[in-house]
C-alpha cells in the first residue's frame, strides 16, 4: 500500500484491502460532493420541495417562496445545470419539475433523517 500521503501506519491492512476496491473513483466523489453543495442551499431545497409537489412556473414559485422572479430564475439555473430540475416550455411559460424520481427519493430520505 502506498503511504506517501499519510503520516501513519495501517492498523488493519486486510480491512483496507477489502474496502479500497469498493471506493468510488475520485471523479465520481467530486461529482457527488458538487451534488451536495448544490443541495446544501436552503433556497434551492425550498424550490426542489415545491417542485416535488407540482410542476410550476417561475412566477408561481416566486410568489410561493416570497422571492423575486430573478432570484428564482437564478436558482433554477443552478438546479438545471446540476440536472436536478428540468424545464418544459408551454406557450410563453416555462414549467419546471424535478428531473427524475431519484431527486424526490433523496429529498424524502433526507427529510426522514432530519425528523428522526
Amino acid at each position: 500500500m502506498d503511504n506517501k500521503k499519510t503520516d501513519c501506519e495501517a492498523c488493519n491492512i486486510d480491512l483496507i484491502n477489502k474496502v479500497k476496491p469498493n471506493m468510488p473513483k475520485m471523479q465520481t466523489l467530486y461529482e457527488l460532493s458538487d451534488f451536495f453543495k448544490v443541495m446544501g442551499d436552503s433556497t434551492r431545497i425550498q424550490l426542489l420541495w415545491a417542485l416535488e409537489e407540482s410542476e410550476m412556473c417561475v412566477s408561481d414559485l416566486a410568489v410561493l417562496l416570497n422571492m423575486t422572479k430573478s432570484a428564482v430564475s437564478h436558482q433554477l439555473k443552478v438546479l438545471r445545470t446540476a440536472k436536478l430540475v428540468k424545464a418544459l416550455k408551454t406557450g410563453k411559460n416555462v414549467y419546471y419539475s424535478l428531473d427524475d424520481a431519484h431527486i424526490k427519493e433523496i429529498l424524502e430520505k433526507a427529510l426522514e433523517h432530519v425528523i428522526e
